[in-house]
């Protein structure tokens, strides 16, 4: 899993070709049922500390000789001060071929937890709406999950302070041999490496289309019939209705 989105130039390139290919991988690549979990350090707005727990599990959608990606991923947590147990899960879904999200924060006020998510590469971008920043955002009601806004979400919320795992279980594994759990600073370290703005802080406005490396410059697509394709083009689709006759 890549946060610099490395094929955003194929995909410009490739356009429906590449997205007919990926979808003719779907079924090929869904295997892998190795599991990775560790503890972490969550530092909070207010200075406040938990320990989560996460784990996940790869398969799914992939190119040849590529490394499965994350296919699922859990994250279970206590507030401080509280004695229930609250999950939050980035599932896996056929039309993204991984799990549909990569965790950058969770905060929580007034008791109240919070979740800021990325949409996993392109194709997830594209099934969330395309949001700018490319935040999905979520509040826990007591009872489940709930998509919110940007708006809607605590301006005291700044920072990403989860690791954002791009293929770094061997820096988890090392930063959590001491303590059984990845201190708030190991945490900073980890992500030290990352460049994009987004991944570094919880933006507030709009990132511009060009930035490199950012998810808003992934090429619009739409799921149609089953397949992905470029909005407005009258080839693609007649390929899908012929495909899928």
């Amino acid at each position: 899993m890549k946060a610099n989105y490395p094929w955003l130039k194929q995909i410009a390139k490739l356009g429906f070709l590449l997205t007919m290919g990926i979808s003719m991988n779907a079924e090929a690549g869904l295997f892998g049922s190795d599991d990775f979990s560790w503890k972490e350090e969550v530092m909070l707005h207010d200075g406040r500390k938990l320990i989560v727990k996460r784990s996940q599990s790869y398969g799914g959608r992939r190119e040849p000789g590529q490394d499965p990606p994350i296919k699922e991923h859990v994250l279970t947590f206590q507030l401080p001060g509280s004695a229930k147990l609250v999950k939050w899960v980035s599932e896996f879904s056929q039309d993204v071929g991984r799990a549909n999200f990569q965790i950058l924060a969770l905060h929580a006020l007034n008791d109240t937890p919070y979740v800021v998510a990325m949409p996993n590469l392109c194709l997830a971008y594209n099934k969330w709406g395309r949001p700018n920043p490319p935040y999905v955002l979520f509040r826990y009601d007591g009872e489940a999950w709930q998509r919110i806004t940007l708006t809607e979400l605590p301006s005291v919320f700044i920072t990403t302070n989860v690791i954002i795992n791009n293929g770094r279980e061997e820096d988890i594994e090392r930063a959590a041999a001491k303590l059984g759990f990845v201190p708030t600073d190991a945490v900073q370290s980890i992500n030290q490496s990352l460049r994009q703005a987004e991944l570094r802080s919880i933006l507030r406005d709009p990132v511009k289309r060009g930035t490199e490396g950012s998810a808003v410059n992934c090429e619009e697509l739409i799921r149609y019939k089953g397949h992905w394709i470029m909005p407005n083009d009258p080839v693609a689709r007649g390929m899908v209705d012929r495909k899928v006759k």
